[in-house]
C-alpha cells in the first residue's frame, strides 16, 4: 500500500553514503559528536537491511503474522489478486499474482526450476538481497519463455553446478528473497496462472542431486522487527542491524565503513545496546537519526531519486 512519508530504498541510501564525509577518527570513549555522525551514517547504510528484514520476519519467520508465508526454503503461491490488506511491502501488483521464496543460503544453495510458458504471458523471478540489490530476473524478458533451471547460491559457495543447470546466481547475504510474478489476463484466467504456479518448483541442491542433505546451520533466534514507523525514530534499529549484519558478510569496498561503524559497537557481533546507551548518546544517536532524514530529504531535491515512493530505485550494487 502507498505510503505518504518519505522512504528510504536501496538506490536512494546508497547513493546517499557517497555524499557523506568519513568520520573524523577520535580516540575512545566516542564522544557524542561522533557518535551523532556515525549513527547517521550507519542509519543510512542499515535502513535497507532492517527494512527487508522487518518484511521476510513477517513472511518467513512469524507465524502468528497475517503476512506469514512460509517457512525458509519453501515455495509460496498466492492465486489471487493483492489489495490494500498487504500491507508488508508497499505497491503490489494487480494484476501479476505472486510466489515467494524466502531463501536461506548458508547450508547450500536452491535450484529454482521454472516450466516453459506461452510467450503471451509475463512471468518473473526477482532476485533481491538482505540490502535489496536486485541480484538477477529469470523470465520472459530476461530469459525467455523456456523452461529452465537455475542455481541461487551465497558467495562463499564453492561446489560444483549441475550440468543441466542455466546459471548460478550470487547472492551477497546468506539470505535472500525471490519474488515471483505471473500474469492474469482476466478473473477467469486465475485458473491457467495455478497451474504455471504448480510448475515452479525450489529444491536444496542436495535434494535436487539425490544426496544427503549437509549440516544444517545453527538455528538463529531472530530479532522480533520494529514496526516500520517505528525504524524512523527508534535506536533499537541499530541493534536489530547490528543482528543483520552476522549474515551479510562485508563488501571489500565497505572495510573503511565497517570499522568507523565499529567505533559504535556495530559490526555483526550482537555488542550494541541501545537501552545501555548513556542519555548523552543516546540522544546524539537519535539526532544522527534525524539527520539522515534531513540528507535524504535534500537528496530528493537534487532529483537523484524518483519523486513517487510509488516507484523506488532497485538497483544492482554495480549500478550504485
Amino acid at each position: 500500500m502507498p505510503r505518504k512519508s518519505p522512504r528510504f530504498t536501496a538506490g536512494s541510501l546508497i547513493g546517499m553514503v557517497a555524499l557523506l564525509s568519513p568520520a573524523s577518527a577520535v580516540a575512545q570513549p566516542i564522544s557524542p559528536a561522533e557518535t551523532r555522525a556515525i549513527a547517521k551514517e550507519a542509519y543510512i547504510y542499515g535502513f535497507p537491511l532492517v527494512d527487508s528484514y522487518r518484511v521476510q520476519y513477517s513472511y518467513f519467520v512469524d507465524r502468528s503474522s497475517p503476512e506469514f508465508k512460509a517457512p525458509w526454503n519453501t515455495l509460496y503461491n498466492t492465486a489471487r489478486l493483492y489489495t490494500p490488506d498487504d500491507k508488508a511491502i508497499q505497491t503490489p501488483n494487480s494484476d501479476t499474482p505472486y510466489s515467494f521464496v524466502g531463501a536461506d543460503l548458508r547450508a547450500e544453495p536452491l535450484v529454482l526450476t521454472v516450466p516453459a510458458i506461452e510467450k503471451e504471458r509475463y512471468y518473473s523471478l526477482q532476485f533481491i538481497d538482505m540490502y535489496t540489490f536486485n541480484l538477477a530476473y529469470v523470465g520472459s524478458r530476461a530469459t525467455g519463455d523456456d523452461a529452465g533451471k537455475f542455481l541461487l547460491a551465497w558467495p562463499g559457495w564453492k561446489g560444483d553446478t549441475p550440468s543441466d543447470v542455466k546459471s548460478v546466481i550470487r547472492s551477497e547475504t546468506e539470505f535472500a528473497f525471490v519474488l515471483f510474478r505471473t500474469q492474469l489476463f482476466n478473473p477467469a484466467d486465475i485458473y491457467n496462472v495455478k497451474k504455471i504456479q504448480a510448475g515452479y518448483k525450489v529444491e536444496p541442491l542436495s535434494q535436487f542431486l539425490g544426496k544427503t542433505a549437509p549440516t544444517a546451520p545453527p538455528a538463529s533466534d531472530f530479532f522480533k522487527p520494529l514496526s516500520a514507523a517505528d525504524e524512523k525514530t527508534s535506536p533499537e534499529l541499530f541493534n536489530i542491524l547490528d543482528f543483520v549484519l552476522q549474515f551479510c558478510p562485508t563488501h571489500p569496498s565497505e572495510r573503511e565503513l565497517m570499522a568507523r561503524f565499529a567505533k559504535l559497537s556495530l559490526g555483526a557481533h550482537g555488542a550494541f545496546d541501545a537501552k545501555a546507551l548513556s542519555p548523552e548518546l543516546r540522544t546524539a544517536v537519535q539526532q544522527g537519526m534525524e539527520d539522515a532524514w534531513k540528507t535524504f530529504k535534500e537528496f530528493k531535491k537534487r532529483r537523484l531519486i524518483l519523486e513517487s515512493t510509488a516507484a523506488p530505485m532497485l538497483l544492482e550494487r554495480a549500478s550504485t
